[in-house]
């Protein structure tokens, strides 16, 4: 069966990536993240396997050395022969749109190698740190191949926690001197981490952070049928600890598998990402539907109690179905 013309230069750039080539995955993502029309036909193109990278977000405070840990972590990984992704997602330019650290400056040492693909990603505005394409980034890499999937948030402070819903290990980057203990208490962070890491450890303050982010973990006791999470020390500048990092990710991942815990977080992905894709459509379906002017007239009756909220709901829900009709 002949494929209609987007579905041509999606089979072929599924293939392309396959074989290897950047350019061609580089340009998947880029369907990806601008939600152009061939959008569906690239979903559909990978749709033909289940996930098979492993995922690791990587989530922490600004200034906490995200950037050069995700690097060594990178060339940890490759010293096992894996093939590498990174999506770093980056805070928005206000006059571009674009991703503000655009190829990642911090991470040029491994530009050069064909096993590594690296792209920075803008979150347009989303909450959370995490651009809303980077779920359909992740399988993008991991469809053409690459075996490990790193995804570096944007530091927004308590928000960061999206990425334990993309993630199948979520690393938590802290460091002394930034209050980053009472920050992780705050921010419900010690509930997402399956791995903890003070980097910067050379640092005045780094043992105060081991000792409060253990008690902290410890008060919070999972259980004993539970992960327990570690708490890690690391100067990634040096390259120090990283190899550390890389065995509880796999002690991680192997517990994840001999507990049945896997196919639980990647079921939860799947139905966050679906939930977030009819989401999406349901409101675009609202403005082909009422117009903004129609929607702008419903709230107007909700403010003035002239209408229920529930009652303007319904109106929106039954003019969606009549434009569908």
């Amino acid at each position: 069966m002949r494929l209609p013309p987007p579905e041509q230069e999606v089979a072929a750039l599924v293939a392309q990536g396959r074989d290897g080539d950047p350019r061609a995955t580089a340009r998947l993502l880029s369907l990806v993240e601008a939600g152009s029309s061939p959008l569906r036909a690239v979903a559909r193109a990978l749709a033909d396997s289940a996930p098979q990278a492993r995922t690791i977000g990587v989530t922490g405070s600004p200034g906490v050395g995200k950037s050069t840990l995700v690097a060594g972590l990178v060339a940890a990984y490759r010293e096992t022969g894996a093939r590498v992704g990174v999506l770093a997602v980056d805070p928005t330019s206000p006059f571009t749109g674009g991703a503000v650290l655009g190829d990642r400056v911090r991470m040029q040492e491994h530009a050069t190698d064909p096993g590594v693909f690296i792209r920075s990603m803008a979150t347009r505005g989303h909450l959370g740190g995490l651009s809303w394409a980077t779920p359909q980034a992740v399988r993008v890499l991991d469809a053409v191949g690459y075996e490990v999937v790193v995804v570096e948030t944007v530091g927004v402070g308590q928000s960061e926690v999206e990425v334990a819903g993309l993630a199948d290990t979520t690393v938590v980057v802290l460091a002394p001197g930034l209050g980053d203990g009472i920050q992780a208490a705050k921010a419900g962070i010690l509930e997402v981490g399956d791995v903890f890491v003070v980097n910067k450890a050379d640092r005045d303050g780094a043992d105060l952070v081991v000792r409060d982010l253990t008690a902290m973990l410890r008060l919070a006791s999972p259980g004993p049928q539970a992960w327990t999470p570690r708490v890690l020390r690391t100067i990634a500048s040096r390259q120090e600890g990283l190899d550390a990092l890389v065995q509880a990710a796999h002690e991680h991942h192997d517990w994840l598998e001999g507990s049945g815990r896997l196919r639980q977080v990647r079921l939860r992905r799947a139905r966050h990402e679906v939930e977030a894709l009819a989401e999406a459509e349901f409101h675009r379906a609202v403005g082909a539907a009422l117009g903004e002017p129609g929607l702008d007239e419903l709230a107007a009756a909700v403010a003035d109690g002239r209408l229920d909220p529930y009652a303007a709901a319904d109106t929106l829900v039954a003019a969606v179905a009549r434009a569908r009709g």
